[in-house]
């Protein structure tokens, strides 16, 4: 297994660089089109294997900071962001290939406790699901306030392989948050209301909570802000990559303080 998950960060860093511009001439066709989805289907069996144990689902902070960048690669690449940006490539293959070593340090004690329970595994999914579409159209935002940039500059586009006009992108960024926030919104809907029948004992509220509410709150503003006053540009870009903060502290960085600095 631990050999599986290297050869995974293996082919995320062979595709991120094949998808680079410039390695276009060097990298055959067929090597750049089955390189990636090679790296998926292996990506999913690896974390398939490292959260399925006998003893129950392992939502260890490594495993799910792991299957958080699979989905975040898994969304990118099928929705065509991958071939479109190629700068989106460059961040989030790269942070893909180190997060899928996460789990080669072996298993964790960390069990989810209603593993068992059918709607408490469809609540984690669609949570987990929502993270990796606002991580992705966080990645976007972050290209698309870097070829704002060299707009203003002045600077051509070239580099960037002929990409689409910016307004296009940025159409395509907000429905992957507004397909974010209803799942999100199903997410934080079910868990007030229903917490009890998923997860055994009412809601409470955690920093991860909190963390989440907020992040929600940040993505309703500005999609009714969007809706009603036409918001856009850098201002509409610095609140998704707010958003996404605070939802990837609430999620990811509660289970890190937890588990690596806390050990708990």
């Amino acid at each position: 297994m631990i050999l599986l998950h290297f050869a995974v960060a293996a082919l995320y860093a062979a595709a991120a660089w094949a998808s680079w511009p410039r390695a276009h001439g060097t990298v055959p066709n067929p090597v750049r089109t089955w390189l990636l989805p090679l790296a998926l289907v292996l990506h999913g069996y690896a974390i398939f294997r490292a959260i399925a144990t006998p003893a129950g689902l392992d939502l260890s902070f490594a495993n799910a900071l792991s299957l958080v960048a699979g989905l975040a690669v898994l969304v990118a690449w099928a929705s065509g962001l991958l071939r479109t940006l190629p700068g989106v490539a460059a961040v989030v293959l790269p942070v893909a290939a180190l997060c899928a070593l996460g789990p080669a340090s072996g298993e964790s004690a960390h069990r989810f406790a209603y593993a068992d329970e059918f709607w408490a595994t469809v609540h984690i999914s669609v949570a987990l699901l929502a993270y990796a579409l606002f991580v992705v159209a966080a990645l976007q935002a972050l290209v698309l306030i870097g070829l704002e940039a060299r707009l203003r500059r002045g600077l051509p586009l070239e580099s960037d392989g002929g990409a689409p006009p910016l307004l296009m992108l940025e159409r395509f960024m907000f429905r992957l948050v507004g397909l974010g926030f209803v799942l999100l919104t199903a997410t934080l809907v079910s868990g007030l209301l229903f917490s009890e029948e998923i997860f055994g004992r009412p809601l409470t509220f955690t920093h991860k909570n909190v963390f989440s509410v907020a992040g929600w709150l940040t993505f309703a503003i500005l999609l009714f802000a969007r809706w009603r006053y036409g918001w856009r540009g850098r201002r509409a870009l610095r609140w998704i990559l707010a958003g996404t903060l605070l939802l990837v502290l609430g999620y990811l960085g509660s289970k890190f303080v937890m588990e690596v600095l806390l050990r708990r």
